[in-house]
């Protein structure tokens, strides 16, 4: 609630992909997709799919992160976001592997950044 808060406040800035709105698009749960839809509007860019993004997002591969993670990571990535916040403990336990961004989850983004 604290991240959400900052970023409507616009203390924190959140950006878009097209790889989320294709994940969402799928969401069976019409409530959570609009809720998740909702964040849009806080957003300062939105990263469409170009080669840079491609190329990134299969070096993300090769190590061993699953393909669509790879393109969320590499949309922030190639927008320059400090951070991929997540909970995935997947891509968190290779996170280390990784030196184009830090990757976070959100306690720790709180407590480094935020505090």
């Amino acid at each position: 609630m604290k991240i959400q808060e900052e970023i409507r406040i616009g203390k924190l800035n959140l950006v878009w992909s097209y790889i989320l709105d294709y994940e969402n698009d799928k969401n069976p749960f019409q409530e959570r997709k609009v809720q998740i839809y909702g964040w849009k509007k806080y957003t300062i860019s939105n990263i469409e799919e170009n080669s840079e993004l491609i190329q990134t997002a299969a070096l993300l591969n090769q190590k061993g992160i699953q393909k669509i993670d790879s393109l969320h990571i590499a949309c922030a990535i190639c927008s320059k976001c400090k951070y991929f916040l997540t909970t995935d403990d997947r891509i968190l336990q290779r996170a280390n592997l990784i030196d184009d961004i830090k990757i976070e989850d959100p306690i720790g983004f709180i407590k480094e950044v935020l505090s």
